[in-house]
């Protein structure tokens, strides 16, 4: 019997080491990139299926908030750079791995059939002046809204006095919704947001007007599972920005590749 016992923690040993380890993943990510990660954590199963990703969605900022907190997150995918840099400036993030993953565009979305004729950004910083619209816009804590409030800044439009012409969103999930369901005329989105929700874009901020669009991305400092991290990141990033599948499926939904 006693010779059989180390014969048997053997096979044990050799069963367990043999079968992978399995690791869950928490990615947190802003909320427009929803409908993308979504689709590329389906298609990681398949690369890696003893990786479980658990993603959270909600605004930069709020996201931000929970991970200085103490919340369990890996993996960090903002919607602007102001995020992620609070958290570099704090030694939060694994040194080396912060990428500018992707690129989105600032969108004027209207309801199904434009009913108020909205035809683009200049036109909107007529009506606005008038009160003759009413447009929905994210929080002033979500990179969104700060987008939008440098879109007012580069028409020289006061916020505060424009307050019966504005509704909020929480995140820029909150404002598509209120442009979807037509209770606005238009509403300040991304360009992805409106794609996934299938909605008529009348413009697009440029440059000059909001700046760009950067979604930058990063392993956090005290992440349990660094590497398997890495791995995701790089598969998320793509040999080749502009000649790759992940890179693709990105395009299809409305992002850009960084250039």
């Amino acid at each position: 019997m006693k010779k059989i016992w180390p014969v048997i923690l053997l096979l044990l040993l050799t069963a367990c080491a043999s079968k992978p380890e399995e690791t869950e993943l928490h990615i947190f990510a802003a909320s427009s990139m929803t409908e993308a990660l979504d689709e590329f954590i389906e298609a990681y199963n398949a690369v890696d299926p003893n990786v479980t990703i658990i993603p959270t969605y909600d605004s930069s900022g709020t996201l931000l908030t929970q991970i200085q907190e103490g919340a369990n997150c890996d993996l960090f995918i903002s919607a602007s750079p102001k995020q992620m840099d609070a958290l570099d400036e704090t030694g939060s993030l694994l040194e080396g791995t912060r990428v500018d993953l992707l690129e989105n565009k600032v969108t004027l979305a209207v309801p199904q059939g434009n009913p108020k004729g909205v035809e683009g950004f200049d036109q909107l910083a007529q009506l606005l002046e008038s009160g003759d619209v009413l447009l929905a816009v994210g929080n002033s804590d979500v990179p969104v809204g700060q987008y939008t409030q440098k879109i007012f800044a580069y028409y020289s439009l006061d916020e505060t006095s424009l307050a019966g012409a504005l509704t909020y969103g929480s995140n820029v999930k909150e404002v598509t919704t209120q442009v979807s369901e037509g209770t606005v005329d238009c509403g300040i989105i991304y360009a992805t947001d409106a794609l996934s929700a299938g909605l008529m874009v009348v413009d697009s901020a440029t440059e000059k007007m909001c700046g760009r669009v950067i979604y930058p991305a990063a392993v956090l400092a005290d992440s349990k599972h660094p590497e398997e991290t890495r791995v995701f990141l790089e598969w998320l990033q793509g040999n080749s920005p502009r000649d790759n599948a992940v890179r693709k499926m990105f395009e299809t939904v409305g992002f850009s590749p960084i250039r």
